[in-house]
């Protein structure tokens, strides 16, 4: 009887020396769920907001893409209710873009979903708000001078009411 010889794994293959690009790190695994949910280019989910533009990419995430008989899929969009008409009238854009990245028509339609699809983990449409510019303090000579009528006033609600619009005007860059 021929005995069968065992034999042990292959070691692991050499990473080049030095550092190594993220992106290259992790995008074997990012292929198979993209690959589950039509993407067949993991890029149009990472750089996202480099390929349809900041604007769209803070009202929408790409979901899946679906493919049915005809040429090109339907990329699916999550987005909230009131930004839905905004991607309504931009979806040729984005068709134009999401091509571009793939390099020929892999989408020819655009659908906005409005909800979370079922199990989908980020389907709680937490976009990032655009980030509002720091107001400068006021001058305190002015808001002191603003306010100085307000300690004869009785009530306390209307009082920090009134010093915090002396205080919102000051504020004001137009002013």
């Amino acid at each position: 009887m021929a005995r069968k010889v065992v034999t042990s794994p292959e070691p692991p293959t050499r990473r080049k020396r030095g550092f190594e690009r993220a992106g290259a790190l992790v995008s074997g695994h990012l292929r198979g769920p993209a690959e589950k949910r039509g993407f067949a280019e993991a890029r149009l989910l990472t750089h996202w907001a480099e390929i349809v533009g900041a604007e769209i990419a803070e009202i929408a995430l790409p979901v899946r893409i679906t493919y049915g008989r005809g040429f090109g899929g339907t990329l699916v969009l999550l987005t909230t209710g009131a930004n839905a008409p905004v991607l309504e009238m931009r979806r040729e854009e984005v068709v134009e873009r999401v091509n571009a990245c793939y390099g020929y028509r892999a989408v020819s339609r655009v659908q906005v979903t409005q909800t979370a699809p079922t199990g989908f983990a980020e389907g709680q449409v937490a976009f990032a708000p655009r980030a509002r510019p720091v107001k400068a303090a006021p001058d305190p000579e002015r808001l002191k001078q603003a306010t100085t009528g307000l300690t004869h006033i009785e009530d306390e609600g209307l009082r920090n009411a009134l010093a915090a619009l002396a205080r919102n005007v000051l504020t004001n860059k137009r002013t």
